[in-house]
This record gives C-alpha cells, sequence and structure tokens, in this order.
C-alpha cells in the first residue's frame, strides 16, 4: 500500500521531535521482524536530511548506508550505534513486562 504524500509529510515533520522519533524506533524494535526496524530506521534518517547528510555527518560510506538498510540489511551493532548516535540516539535494554516462566 503506497503512502500518501499527506501522510509522509505529516509523519516526516513528526519524526523530527525526538521523542516522537524514539517512540516511533521503539515500536518498531519490538516487532520480530527486522524489517519493520529497519523501514523505521530509514524513516527517522529521512526525516533528519537523508542518507547522504547521515553518511556523512557519521562518516560511513553512502553506498554502504543504502545496502545496510534495504530489505536485506543486516548492519552491525557498531554502524548501527554510530547512525543512531549521529541521529541523537542510543541503543538501551529494558527488561521485559512480563518474563517467560524460567528466565
Amino acid at each position: 500500500m503506497k503512502r500518501t504524500s499527506n501522510y509522509d509529510d505529516e509523519l516526516m515533520e513528526a519524526l523530527k521531535n525526538p521523542e516522537e522519533a524514539a517512540e516511533y524506533l521503539n515500536a518498531a524494535l519490538a516487532d520480530p521482524n527486522q524489517e519493520v526496524f529497519l523501514l523505521a530506521l530509514r524513516d527517522v534518517i529521512a526525516a533528519h536530511g537523508g542518507i547522504s547528510e547521515l553518511a556523512g555527518k557519521a562518516t560511513l560510506n553512502r553506498v554502504s548506508l543504502y545496502r545496510l538498510l534495504s530489505k536485506r540489511g543486516n548492519p552491525e551493532l557498531r554502524t548501527l550505534n554510530r547512525m543512531l548516535a549521529e541521529l541523537g540516539f542510543c541503543l538501551a535494554i529494558k527488561p521485559q513486562h512480563q518474563m517467560r516462566s524460567g528466565h
């Protein structure tokens, strides 16, 4: 389903807000499908100037970033941390609300 330009514009504007972007990324991270998080990260990057701008700021190769953020991408933790740091975010670990029994 293609997004409407109005939705895209509203989403991009909302994702400029660090709190909104963090909630968006956390919700995507909670999905077991890694593609959902990568799509959300691409949206946040787009809202903050795009991949070319991020690549320059984070001193990462632009073509490599496109590849890492593709549907088949699998970024290394250090690359993900550099991208998130340049966007003003960091990874965090938190306990699950309901732990499975025996874990």
